[in-house]
Protein backbone atom coordinates (compact mmCIF):
# COMPACT_ATOMS: atom_id res chain seq x y z
CA UNK A 1 0.00 0.00 0.00
CA UNK A 2 2.86 2.34 0.79
CA UNK A 3 4.34 1.66 -2.65
CA UNK A 4 1.01 2.58 -4.22
CA UNK A 5 0.93 5.87 -2.32
CA UNK A 6 4.39 6.68 -3.63
CA UNK A 7 3.21 5.92 -7.17
CA UNK A 8 0.30 8.31 -6.80
CA UNK A 9 2.67 11.00 -5.57
CA UNK A 10 4.97 10.33 -8.52
CA UNK A 11 2.00 10.88 -10.85
CA UNK A 12 0.68 13.93 -8.96
CA UNK A 13 0.94 16.11 -12.07
CA UNK A 14 -1.44 13.76 -13.88
CA UNK A 15 -3.77 13.81 -10.88
CA UNK A 16 -3.81 17.62 -10.90
CA UNK A 17 -4.46 17.73 -14.66
CA UNK A 18 -7.37 15.33 -14.24
CA UNK A 19 -8.73 17.45 -11.39
CA UNK A 20 -8.65 20.54 -13.61
CA UNK A 21 -10.25 18.57 -16.43
CA UNK A 22 -13.08 17.41 -14.17
CA UNK A 23 -13.70 20.97 -13.00
CA UNK A 24 -13.68 22.34 -16.56
CA UNK A 25 -16.07 19.66 -17.82
CA UNK A 26 -18.52 20.31 -14.99
CA UNK A 27 -18.95 23.96 -16.03
CA UNK A 28 -18.17 23.67 -19.74
CA UNK A 29 -20.38 25.91 -21.86
CA UNK A 30 -21.85 27.88 -18.94
CA UNK A 31 -21.55 31.66 -18.98
CA UNK A 32 -20.45 31.96 -15.35
CA UNK A 33 -18.24 28.87 -15.38
CA UNK A 34 -16.48 28.15 -12.09
CA UNK A 35 -18.50 30.84 -10.28
CA UNK A 36 -21.33 28.31 -10.15
CA UNK A 37 -19.31 26.55 -7.45
CA UNK A 38 -20.09 29.50 -5.19
CA UNK A 39 -23.52 30.35 -6.59
CA UNK A 40 -25.02 26.84 -6.29
CA UNK A 41 -24.94 26.76 -2.48
CA UNK A 42 -26.31 30.32 -2.35
CA UNK A 43 -29.33 29.40 -4.47
CA UNK A 44 -29.72 26.13 -2.57
CA UNK A 45 -29.84 27.94 0.76
CA UNK A 46 -32.59 30.23 -0.51
CA UNK A 47 -34.63 27.30 -1.84
CA UNK A 48 -34.35 25.31 1.38
CA UNK A 49 -35.27 28.38 3.44
CA UNK A 50 -38.59 28.62 1.55
CA UNK A 51 -38.98 24.83 1.60
CA UNK A 52 -38.72 24.29 5.37
CA UNK A 53 -40.75 27.44 6.08
CA UNK A 54 -43.72 26.30 3.99
CA UNK A 55 -43.61 22.61 4.95
CA UNK A 56 -42.69 23.22 8.60
CA UNK A 57 -39.99 20.55 8.62
CA UNK A 58 -38.89 19.89 12.25
CA UNK A 59 -35.30 21.02 11.74
CA UNK A 60 -33.79 24.48 11.69
CA UNK A 61 -32.27 25.90 8.52
CA UNK A 62 -28.58 25.90 9.58
CA UNK A 63 -28.69 22.22 10.62
CA UNK A 64 -30.44 21.31 7.38
CA UNK A 65 -27.92 23.17 5.20
CA UNK A 66 -24.93 21.62 6.96
CA UNK A 67 -26.39 18.18 6.38
CA UNK A 68 -27.32 18.86 2.76
CA UNK A 69 -23.86 20.22 1.84
CA UNK A 70 -21.93 17.28 3.26
CA UNK A 71 -24.45 14.86 1.71
CA UNK A 72 -24.05 16.50 -1.71
CA UNK A 73 -20.29 15.99 -1.53
CA UNK A 74 -20.91 12.32 -0.74
CA UNK A 75 -23.50 11.82 -3.50
CA UNK A 76 -21.59 13.66 -6.22
CA UNK A 77 -18.49 11.55 -5.64
CA UNK A 78 -20.32 8.24 -5.58
CA UNK A 79 -22.36 9.17 -8.65
CA UNK A 80 -19.21 10.18 -10.55
CA UNK A 81 -17.33 7.09 -9.39
CA UNK A 82 -19.14 4.73 -11.76
CA UNK A 83 -17.41 6.37 -14.75
CA UNK A 84 -14.05 6.91 -13.06
CA UNK A 85 -12.56 3.95 -14.97
CA UNK A 86 -15.07 3.15 -17.71
CA UNK A 87 -14.95 6.79 -18.84
CA UNK A 88 -11.28 6.52 -19.89
CA UNK A 89 -10.99 3.26 -21.89
CA UNK A 90 -8.38 4.50 -24.38
CA UNK A 91 -6.05 5.84 -21.69
CA UNK A 92 -6.30 2.67 -19.64
CA UNK A 93 -5.61 0.40 -22.62
CA UNK A 94 -2.71 2.34 -24.11
CA UNK A 95 -0.82 3.94 -21.23
CA UNK A 96 0.72 2.58 -18.03
CA UNK A 97 0.16 4.52 -14.83
CA UNK A 98 -1.59 3.71 -11.53
CA UNK A 99 -5.30 3.67 -12.34
CA UNK A 100 -6.09 4.81 -8.83
CA UNK A 101 -5.36 8.34 -10.04
CA UNK A 102 -8.83 8.40 -11.63
CA UNK A 103 -10.92 8.01 -8.45
CA UNK A 104 -8.40 10.14 -6.55
CA UNK A 105 -8.67 12.99 -9.06
CA UNK A 106 -12.45 12.72 -9.22
CA UNK A 107 -12.81 12.89 -5.42
CA UNK A 108 -10.28 15.76 -5.29
CA UNK A 109 -12.25 17.81 -7.83
CA UNK A 110 -15.46 17.35 -5.83
CA UNK A 111 -13.56 18.14 -2.63
CA UNK A 112 -12.55 21.52 -4.07
CA UNK A 113 -16.20 22.26 -4.83
CA UNK A 114 -17.15 21.16 -1.32
CA UNK A 115 -14.55 23.36 0.38
CA UNK A 116 -15.75 26.39 -1.56
CA UNK A 117 -19.32 25.55 -0.54
CA UNK A 118 -18.22 25.48 3.10
CA UNK A 119 -16.93 29.04 2.71
CA UNK A 120 -20.37 30.11 1.49
CA UNK A 121 -21.94 28.19 4.40
CA UNK A 122 -19.67 29.93 6.92
CA UNK A 123 -20.67 33.36 5.55
CA UNK A 124 -24.35 32.40 5.69
CA UNK A 125 -24.07 31.13 9.27
CA UNK A 126 -22.30 34.33 10.33
CA UNK A 127 -25.14 36.41 8.85
CA UNK A 128 -27.74 34.07 10.34
CA UNK A 129 -26.16 34.38 13.79
CA UNK A 130 -26.54 38.17 13.59
CA UNK A 131 -30.04 38.32 12.11
CA UNK A 132 -31.75 35.32 13.68
CA UNK A 133 -33.57 35.64 17.02
CA UNK A 134 -32.01 32.27 17.97
CA UNK A 135 -28.35 32.75 17.01
CA UNK A 136 -26.14 29.92 15.85
CA UNK A 137 -23.35 29.13 18.26
CA UNK A 138 -19.96 27.51 17.78
CA UNK A 139 -16.57 27.72 19.40
CA UNK A 140 -13.44 25.61 19.63
CA UNK A 141 -15.32 22.84 17.79
CA UNK A 142 -14.43 24.59 14.50
CA UNK A 143 -10.89 23.26 14.88
CA UNK A 144 -12.22 19.73 14.34
CA UNK A 145 -13.33 20.60 10.80
CA UNK A 146 -10.17 19.31 9.01
CA UNK A 147 -10.45 16.00 10.86
CA UNK A 148 -14.12 15.55 9.92
CA UNK A 149 -13.31 16.33 6.28
CA UNK A 150 -10.51 13.75 6.35
CA UNK A 151 -12.86 11.07 7.71
CA UNK A 152 -15.52 11.83 5.11
CA UNK A 153 -12.99 11.95 2.27
CA UNK A 154 -11.57 8.60 3.41
CA UNK A 155 -15.06 7.07 3.35
CA UNK A 156 -15.80 8.56 -0.07
CA UNK A 157 -12.50 7.51 -1.64
CA UNK A 158 -12.90 3.96 -0.37
CA UNK A 159 -16.44 3.63 -1.71
CA UNK A 160 -15.62 5.44 -4.97
CA UNK A 161 -12.67 3.13 -5.65
CA UNK A 162 -14.84 0.10 -4.94
CA UNK A 163 -17.72 1.24 -7.16
CA UNK A 164 -15.39 2.35 -9.96
CA UNK A 165 -13.85 -1.12 -9.94
CA UNK A 166 -17.19 -2.95 -9.74
CA UNK A 167 -18.63 -0.95 -12.64
CA UNK A 168 -15.91 -2.30 -14.93
CA UNK A 169 -17.36 -5.80 -14.45
CA UNK A 170 -21.03 -5.05 -13.69
CA UNK A 171 -22.44 -2.09 -15.60
CA UNK A 172 -25.62 -2.13 -13.52
CA UNK A 173 -23.72 -0.56 -10.62
CA UNK A 174 -24.78 2.93 -11.76
CA UNK A 175 -28.47 2.09 -11.32
CA UNK A 176 -27.90 0.22 -8.07
CA UNK A 177 -26.04 3.21 -6.61
CA UNK A 178 -28.85 5.64 -7.45
CA UNK A 179 -31.39 3.48 -5.63
CA UNK A 180 -29.02 2.77 -2.75
CA UNK A 181 -28.23 6.45 -2.23
CA UNK A 182 -31.93 7.28 -2.01
CA UNK A 183 -32.39 4.75 0.79
CA UNK A 184 -29.14 5.88 2.44
CA UNK A 185 -30.39 9.49 2.43
CA UNK A 186 -33.40 8.64 4.58
CA UNK A 187 -31.25 6.53 6.92
CA UNK A 188 -29.03 9.56 7.57
CA UNK A 189 -30.11 12.55 9.71
CA UNK A 190 -30.19 15.11 6.90
CA UNK A 191 -33.84 16.22 6.83
CA UNK A 192 -34.35 15.53 10.51
CA UNK A 193 -32.26 15.98 13.68
CA UNK A 194 -30.47 12.98 15.17
CA UNK A 195 -32.36 13.51 18.41
CA UNK A 196 -35.61 12.58 16.62
CA UNK A 197 -34.27 9.05 16.21
CA UNK A 198 -32.38 8.80 19.51
CA UNK A 199 -35.37 9.99 21.58
CA UNK A 200 -38.08 8.12 19.68
CA UNK A 201 -40.02 5.86 22.09
CA UNK A 202 -40.24 3.01 19.56
CA UNK A 203 -36.50 2.91 18.85
CA UNK A 204 -35.04 0.23 21.12
CA UNK A 205 -31.31 0.43 22.01
CA UNK A 206 -30.11 -2.27 19.60
CA UNK A 207 -31.88 -0.59 16.66
CA UNK A 208 -30.36 2.76 17.64
CA UNK A 209 -26.88 1.18 17.81
CA UNK A 210 -27.47 -0.34 14.37
CA UNK A 211 -28.53 3.08 13.10
CA UNK A 212 -25.33 4.61 14.48
CA UNK A 213 -23.28 2.13 12.42
CA UNK A 214 -24.24 4.06 9.30
CA UNK A 215 -20.87 5.83 8.73
CA UNK A 216 -22.60 8.97 7.45
CA UNK A 217 -24.45 9.45 10.77
CA UNK A 218 -21.36 10.48 12.78
CA UNK A 219 -20.00 12.50 9.87
CA UNK A 220 -23.16 14.60 9.47
CA UNK A 221 -23.47 14.94 13.24
CA UNK A 222 -19.87 16.07 13.63
CA UNK A 223 -20.24 18.66 10.85
CA UNK A 224 -23.15 20.07 12.82
CA UNK A 225 -21.02 20.00 15.94
CA UNK A 226 -18.27 21.93 14.12
CA UNK A 227 -20.51 24.61 12.62
CA UNK A 228 -23.40 24.77 15.10
CA UNK A 229 -21.92 23.56 18.38
CA UNK A 230 -24.51 20.77 18.85
CA UNK A 231 -22.92 18.05 20.96
CA UNK A 232 -22.70 14.52 19.50
CA UNK A 233 -24.27 11.61 21.42
CA UNK A 234 -22.27 9.75 24.06
CA UNK A 235 -22.46 6.37 22.35
CA UNK A 236 -19.63 3.93 21.72
CA UNK A 237 -21.36 2.76 18.53
CA UNK A 238 -21.40 6.34 17.26
CA UNK A 239 -17.60 6.60 17.44
CA UNK A 240 -17.12 3.01 16.29
CA UNK A 241 -19.02 3.95 13.15
CA UNK A 242 -16.63 6.85 12.60
CA UNK A 243 -13.74 4.38 12.53
CA UNK A 244 -15.43 2.55 9.66
CA UNK A 245 -14.33 5.33 7.30
CA UNK A 246 -10.59 4.46 7.27
CA UNK A 247 -11.46 0.75 7.20
CA UNK A 248 -13.66 1.28 4.13
CA UNK A 249 -10.84 3.28 2.53
CA UNK A 250 -8.40 0.40 3.01
CA UNK A 251 -10.90 -2.25 1.86
CA UNK A 252 -12.12 -0.27 -1.17
CA UNK A 253 -8.66 0.59 -2.46
CA UNK A 254 -7.46 -2.97 -1.80
CA UNK A 255 -10.22 -4.38 -4.02
CA UNK A 256 -9.46 -1.75 -6.66
CA UNK A 257 -5.74 -2.51 -6.69
CA UNK A 258 -6.32 -6.27 -6.86
CA UNK A 259 -8.47 -5.89 -9.99
CA UNK A 260 -6.52 -3.04 -11.59
CA UNK A 261 -4.31 -5.28 -13.83
CA UNK A 262 -7.42 -6.67 -15.56
CA UNK A 263 -9.24 -3.40 -16.33
CA UNK A 264 -7.86 -3.14 -19.88
CA UNK A 265 -9.14 -6.66 -20.70
CA UNK A 266 -12.67 -5.80 -19.59
CA UNK A 267 -13.02 -2.40 -21.27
Amino acid sequence: MRRRRMEILAWRELVWNLVLRNLRIRYKGSALGFFWTMLNPVFMMGIYFVFITLLRIPIDLPALLVGILCWQFFVMCLSDSVAAITGYPSLIKRTYFPKLVFPVSMVSANLINFLLSLIVLAVFLAAYAVLSPSPVGTGASIFYLPLVIVFQTALILGLSSLFACCNVYFRDIEHIISVGLLAWFFLTPIMYPLEMVADHPRIVPWILNLYYLNPMVPIVTLYRYVFLGTAPPASAFFYLSLLLSPLILVAGTAVFLSKEPYFADEL
